[in-house]
């Protein structure tokens, strides 16, 4: 197994151990089990349970954000593309393993004591906000609206995590339209 092959190995194990069961109850041993290499051969990849940690969340930014975008591609006006963001959250909400949001996760476990995964969520949170606000600008309504359409989506998340229902996708989609509805009557 090259080394490439490798780290995908150990980054996969790692994200789907730590988003199922939490950083801090994985262990080493656990990723490298999992992963299928020796535990010298994972060091070598990656000098720390942090620098995985780092790696899973570069990894978890880029598949949210290819998300988004996605489901946004398609849709003909920014208005549409500001409700397909809770389109999305709703096919994330309904998959077997969703557990929440694995920044809100890491940050909630680690982030008065891992400044990485502090500055990880906060940067992942404020590329979110920033698309939220492109979109809504996009489509003619105040600058106002963008934090709170962010904040439907951040609502939706934890809700959904804590209820084990993807219905907070769809009352947060219907809050979204009432703020655009109200915004252009403005």
């Amino acid at each position: 197994m090259d080394d490439t092959t490798a780290s995908e190995a150990v980054v996969n194990a790692a994200d789907r151990l730590f988003y199922g069961r939490g950083i801090q109850a994985v262990g080493m041993d656990e990723i490298r089990a999992a992963a299928g290499i020796s535990l010298k051969r994972m060091y070598s990849l990656f000098p720390s349970k942090e620098a995985i940690l780092a790696e899973v969340l570069r990894r978890r930014n880029e598949q949210w954000t290819a998300g988004i975008l996605q489901a946004a591609h398609d849709e003909p006006t920014p208005s549409d593309k500001l409700l397909s963001i809770f389109d999305f959250l709703s096919d994330w909400f309904a998959q077997d393993d969703f557990r929440g949001c694995a920044f809100i996760n890491s940050f909630g476990e680690l982030g008065a004591t891992a400044p990485l995964v502090a500055d990880a969520a906060r940067a992942h949170k404020i590329g979110f906000q920033r698309y939220v606000a492109d979109l809504v600008s996009e489509a003619g309504a105040p600058p106002s609206l963008a934090p709170q359409i962010a904040l439907l989506a951040e609502g939706a998340q934890t809700t959904a995590a804590i209820s084990g229902s993807p219905d907070a996708a769809t009352d947060a989609r219907s809050a979204a339209r009432t703020l655009l509805d109200a915004a252009r009557a403005a």
